[in-house]
């Protein structure tokens, strides 16, 4: 049995969701796992009710399972590492997306924007980072889009002129199959990480520190 066809099956039997499956050198093989996640009621965010996180005795258990999963199929590996998603966690299906919706998120293409960038933005760019949204088109179909100013953020103690326009809005609309990869922006100030940022305040330049 493949390597990742094992770690799904086992993560899944346990009742989480695998994020990630990743081969380090020297042997270390990274696995990331989550819970199941169900849109929250209007009741839970009335009462503002955090989500479920995993734990260490989540991880533990996992581990443990893993371990005896890959041993029985002979997967060869060197050391273990399960762990819950990090501030950069991978978006990878529809649900990841609903889920984070509202989110700094930063975004590969596939292929280079092309004549499609109409000289808004390079005709070679394929990163972006923008707020994400869930938008609707005129023929009622659902899709997603990120939405950004290119405003810098004001520095920590800058003071910001009432009396500024503000930047453009600029939005790029897409559908999860011209994605490379998309993930969480690892945004973090010393609350923690920015769950929501609003879009005129979104960190965005030519893509040079948006991970590959």
């Amino acid at each position: 049995m493949a390597l990742q066809q094992v770690v799904e099956q086992t993560v899944a039997g346990l009742g989480y969701d695998l994020v990630e499956t990743e081969r380090s050198a020297g042997g270390l093989l990274r696995v990331t796992i989550d819970l199941p996640w169900t849109a929250p009621t209007s009741e839970a965010v009335a009462a503002g009710v955090p989500e479920p996180f995993v734990t260490v005795e989540d991880c533990e258990k996992v581990t443990r399972q893993l371990q005896f999963a890959l041993e029985v199929e002979n997967v060869e590996y060197k050391r273990l590492e399960v762990s819950s998603p990090g501030i950069d966690r991978p978006l990878r299906n529809e649900q990841d997306f609903e889920r984070f919706a509202g989110h700094v998120i930063d975004l590969t293409l596939k292929a280079p924007m092309g004549a499609a960038a109409a000289g808004q933005v390079s005709a070679t760019r394929k990163k972006f980072r923008g707020t994400l949204e869930r938008v609707e088109g005129a023929d009622g179909a659902r899709g997603w889009q990120i939405v950004w100013s290119d405003a810098p953020e004001p520095k920590p103690g800058q003071k910001v002129s009432k009396k500024r326009a503000p930047a453009p809005l600029r939005a790029l609309g897409f559908v999860l199959d011209e994605l490379r990869d998309a993930r969480l922006a690892p945004i973090v100030d010393f609350k923690g990480r920015k769950a929501k940022t609003q879009p005129g305040f979104s960190d965005i330049d030519d893509g040079t520190n948006v991970p590959d």
